[in-house]
């Protein structure tokens, strides 16, 4: 009998930004929102089961849409309830995902204008091709 393989891979069409800030979520979403010009609010929390016998972990996730570039912005927040988002990366305290098309240049602004926030350590492009949990971002 001949068997048939299955290749899945998700599709990971959005920009990544790995953010190290020592605040808790609703307080750099605040701040984010004053630095950014916009207007993120908290949404339905990421609910990810990793093992069906265990209990599912749950992370918070703010959204913010740009009417004007059709833009998606999520912010996640990489630590959970019960573990990590992304557990490759346990330095990085929340990911901001960019649905849509954004250029080199308006993406680097961005990044350097939330590098102006005091609090943030860094805020950097990530690749998500090359990490090992990049399904878990997925949603």
């Amino acid at each position: 009998m001949n068997k048939l393989t299955l290749k899945f891979e998700p599709d990971l069409d959005f920009i990544l930004v790995a953010i190290t800030v020592p605040l808790k979520d609703y307080r750099f979403c605040y701040k984010l929102n004053k630095q950014l010009n916009r207007e993120f609010y908290r949404i339905e929390e990421l609910e990810l089961q990793f093992n069906i016998d265990e209990e599912p972990f749950y992370f918070s996730r703010y959204f913010y849409g740009d009417p004007n570039t059709e833009n998606e912005f999520f912010l996640l927040a990489n630590r959970g309830s019960e573990g990590f988002l992304i557990p490759e990366m346990k330095t990085v305290d929340y990911f901001l995902l960019i649905y849509n098309f954004m250029d080199e240049e308006d993406l680097q602004d961005l990044i350097a204008r939330i590098n102006r926030i005091p609090e943030v350590a860094v805020a950097a492009e990530v690749d998500p091709k090359k990490l090992k949990s990049r399904e878990n971002l997925v949603f």
